[in-house]
């Protein structure tokens, strides 16, 4: 595992979201349009969630925000982070977002990602004794009854899951959102999500681990399939899973290298060795304490933390405005609780 988060770091990922969640531009919207009414800037169109670039790095620089809050009550970055989460997470606000989000034609509406991490936002709200963690976690709910209600008609509807290394990927969101559904207690919803890991993934064998990455990934498709996989199996059942699923060792799958960082694409692959370190660790953690697979994925979770904690520096918008939500992610270990 990275070395833990110390309130000097954390500070450090906190000031990348302040900079970002109240920036309106640059900006790319994921806009339906169903007549001149709806050219809006995102400002008015999503009130709550308009900076950061896009909507869903959006919400998980206010998780983050919430996350660090929370973690250290008392650093000096604190106060602010409450008064950014105020500034956004107002009745008024959220109760635009849930209009925009239940509109004609937006069905489809950052499903799954931005989804599953609005998910965690409320996660995170709901966990958060302080009062005005509580106020935020109300005006939060209409919204992630909304988010509910199209991940459910989704998921009932999907034959097949969606197994890219982006946004799309179906196993990364349904790990977020069983999470969620978990520790708000939402049972319905969990035992949904669970029986769609489970038909989506259980019969699944020789994941081409060989063939990651793609050019512009921030996910693993075969880690983010074992790490939801270990959220619904544990032990010897799921050490016997692993092994059909991925026969081959990870002992040659190195951290990515990204050559251009201010290419927003390409500077994926900076989340990657992010979200690898934190699966690697998740998929370890489910395994039978004596089974061998757990000291190589546990030293290659540190290999990929290292190469990925460095390149969160914040020197490119690029990458600036979400990988600090990567790297809270992991050392936080929001997965693994």
């Amino acid at each position: 595992m990275a070395q833990p988060l110390t309130p000097q770091n954390a500070e450090r990922f906190a000031n990348l979201a302040l900079a970002c969640v109240h920036r309106e531009y640059p900006n790319k919207i994921a806009h339906v349009l169903n007549s001149d009414a709806d050219v809006k800037p995102p400002r008015e169109l999503t009130p709550a969630f308009y900076g950061c670039f896009d909507w869903h790095s959006s919400v998980h620089g206010h998780w983050l925000l919430a996350r660090l809050a929370r973690t250290f009550p008392d650093a000096a970055f604190t106060a602010q982070a409450k008064t950014a989460l105020g500034i956004s997470l107002t009745a008024a606000n959220l109760k635009r977002e849930t209009e925009y989000a239940s509109g004609d034609g937006r069905e489809g509406f950052e499903r799954a990602y931005g989804l599953a991490w609005l998910m965690q936002l409320g996660t995170e709200l709901h966990e958060w004794n302080a009062p005005e963690a509580q106020q935020w976690a109300a005006n939060l709910k209409p919204l992630e009854e909304v988010a509910i209600i199209r991940v459910s008609n989704w998921l009932n509807k999907l034959t097949n899951p969606v197994r890219s290394g982006e946004h799309s990927n179906t196993a990364f969101a349904l790990g977020l959102m069983l999470d969620y559904a978990r520790v708000t207690k939402r049972g319905d919803f969990a035992e949904k999500l669970e029986a769609s890991i489970r038909r989506f993934y259980l019969s699944d064998q020789g994941c081409p681990l060989s063939y990651e990455p793609s050019g512009e990934d921030f996910l693993s498709p075969c880690l983010a399939e074992a790490d939801v996989v270990r959220r619904v199996m544990q032990g010897n059942e799921y050490a016997d899973w692993l092994s059909r699923f991925l026969p081959a060792s990870i002992e040659g799958m190195h951290p990515a290298i990204v050559l251009d960082p201010s290419d927003g694409k390409l500077a994926h692959l900076d989340g990657l060795n992010l979200s690898r370190a934190w699966m690697l660790e998740g998929i370890a953690s489910a395994l039978p304490a004596d089974d061998p697979r757990v000291k190589t994925f546990r030293a290659s979770a540190r290999q990929h933390a290292e190469a990925g904690l460095k390149s969160v520096t914040g020197e490119h918008y690029a990458g600036g405005h979400w990988l600090g939500s990567f790297a809270v992610y992991l050392l936080t270990q929001r997965g693994m609780k």
